[in-house]
């Protein structure tokens, strides 16, 4: 069952008896947890009816004990196992039979980071409930991701100005769900987010100035590219962080300029790339200011100054002398 396939059932009431939420992305198994939760029980009854465990603090049977108890003044009551890829072998072997044949009056609902599905546990569990995957988002799936939200918050988004957002925070749905959330608000009785308002909300935030560092250094401005460094490690950026921010730009200005080299027509390489037209322009502008050659030799100075971040070197030296070469190639 996909997360999309799970939201939609427990939306129309079809709670399931067992179920393993797990994957690399934990904000999307919160929130479909707290989805769960909202609709297998009642909150006002919640003190009685739900009771919390920890993989790496149970043995099993306290799991099957609560899970067998029959729900106080209510129709349904809620096990949640957090943490559930470090239940040992032999607390799921106790909790095996329960697996095998659950109690209607319970939903009994696991999470983790990962699970082994060789396992007979698991194998039993598939059977028996549901097991979803939620994965980590491409970076090409985040401006709808975005767009959804908005929609969700009742304050849709101008498709640039989700674009602009998910370059400036990446793929990480707490932060993005945070400003969102903060956009709803500054967005006011406006019927929708623009792209003034994602850079007015950003402009002082280290996301933005590590967008604004990519850019000028995209378009060999030495001293623009030096002034927004200076920004980022006074306001604490760590080089790793600034180094990843940077892969990805310039990642993308090699396939832009893989397509020009072919001479695709830009709205051949938008449509390709899944570059938001509002954008297309300045990338292509920037990509034309670089041979492949020239971002081989960069990509070469990105691995360079990854490992001596990593092994001793002065993270301003290193990002500082990186920007010299990139601008002067």
């Amino acid at each position: 069952m996909t997360p999309q396939e799970f939201e939609t059932s427990i939306k129309k009431g079809q709670i399931p008896n067992v179920c393993y939420l797990y994957g690399e992305e934990p904000f999307l198994v919160e929130r479909s947890v707290r989805l769960l939760l909202d609709r297998a029980i009642d909150h006002s009854l919640k003190d009685f009816n739900l009771n919390v465990f920890f993989g790496n603090e149970s043995k099993g049977i306290d799991i099957v004990d609560a899970a067998q108890t029959l729900p106080m003044f209510a129709d349904r009551r809620a096990v949640l196992v957090k943490r559930a890829e470090l239940l040992k072998a032999d607390a799921l072997e106790i909790m095996l039979p329960y697996i095998k044949n659950p109690s209607s009056s319970t939903c009994l609902l696991l999470t983790g980071s990962k699970i082994d599905q060789r396992k007979k546990f698991f194998l039993e569990l598939k059977k028996h409930g549901e097991m979803v995957e939620f994965k980590k988002l491409y970076d090409n799936k985040l401006a709808g991701f975005i767009q959804t939200e908005s929609t969700v918050h009742g304050k849709p988004i101008e498709s640039a100005a989700a674009e602009l957002l998910s370059l400036l925070i990446g793929n990480n749905l707490q932060e993005l769900s945070s400003q969102i959330e903060k956009l709803v608000v500054y967005a006011g009785n406006r019927p929708r987010i623009t792209i003034d308002d994602v850079r007015t909300m950003s402009s002082s935030s280290k996301a933005f100035t590590a967008f604004e560092l990519a850019k000028y250094l995209g378009l060999r401005d030495l001293s623009n590219s030096i002034k927004s460094l200076d920004t980022l490690f006074l306001n604490g950026e760590e080089a790793p962080m600034l180094l990843g921010a940077l892969t990805r730009h310039f990642r993308q200005l090699w396939k832009v300029r893989e397509l020009l080299d072919q001479r695709k027509p830009q709205a051949d390489i938008g449509k390709e790339l899944n570059i938001h037209s509002f954008f297309l322009g300045e990338i292509i502008q920037q990509a034309r200011n670089f041979s492949r050659r020239e971002l081989k030799n960069i990509f070469d100075e990105f691995y360079r100054c990854d490992v001596e971040s990593k092994t001793g070197g002065l993270p301003y030296t290193l990002m500082h002398g990186l920007t010299m070469t990139i601008c002067t190639i």
